[in-house]
């Protein structure tokens, strides 16, 4: 039975939500000749929960071997993945503020969701889950877009905001998971925890 798990994300955020279970983390992030954004591309015609969970899983298969090549000491590797998505169309992070911008034009005044996929595993057993929730934008104008854009905030998200940021002030609905919106949902990891003997 490990003492703590490996967590493979870059997010803080996910960083902060693991450390509130109270399960000690260490990260385990790509090398530098690592193409970790490649592993995000979607395919044709992709849903989006099935290409969450394709993503997340490509994650965990390049973590463990980053932590066998590393030869660091064994224990479970979490990795996640966030996505939003209206529709049929996914909304991946945006490339630059115009793209963020688009985006931001196309989820305002609609409901969209959001769906995280979290796995952990080790070299013999891996188990995933997925969490949905749902989020609804106020009809946001092309003033309030651009200041929110400007902010910074947007780039490197899904779907171009943070919703325990400024954006949380253009979201008039949500349901399901605060904390699977943010990028890693506290009910689902922790019963995958649980299922690896972890006391959560």
């Amino acid at each position: 039975m490990s003492e703590f798990i490996y967590l493979a994300s870059q997010s803080p955020r996910r960083s902060q939500l693991l450390a509130l279970l109270g399960v000690r983390h260490e990260l385990l992030l790509p090398d530098a000749d690592e193409d970790a954004e490649a592993l995000e591309a979607v395919l044709p015609n992709e849903a989006a929960a099935a290409y969450v969970k394709r993503v997340t899983q490509l994650k965990l298969d390049a973590a463990l071997q980053r932590l066998k090549r590393r030869g660091l000491p064994a224990a479970p590797v979490l990795c996640s993945d966030t996505t939003v998505a209206l529709g049929r169309k996914i909304f991946g992070k945006p490339t630059d503020a115009a793209d963020a911008t688009r985006m931001l034009k196309e989820l305002s005044n609609t409901t969209h969701r959001v769906l995280t996929a979290v796995a952990l595993g080790t070299a013999r057993k891996r188990e995933q889950v997925l969490c949905e929730s749902r989020v609804t934008f106020s009809a946001m104008s092309s003033r309030q877009i651009q200041a929110y854009v400007a902010s910074g905030e947007p780039l490197g998200k899904a779907g171009a905001y943070a919703v325990q940021g400024r954006a949380a002030a253009l979201i008039s609905h949500m349901s399901g998971s605060y904390s699977g919106i943010m990028g890693l949902p506290m009910f689902e990891t922790a019963q995958l925890l649980q299922s690896f003997g972890f006391k959560v």
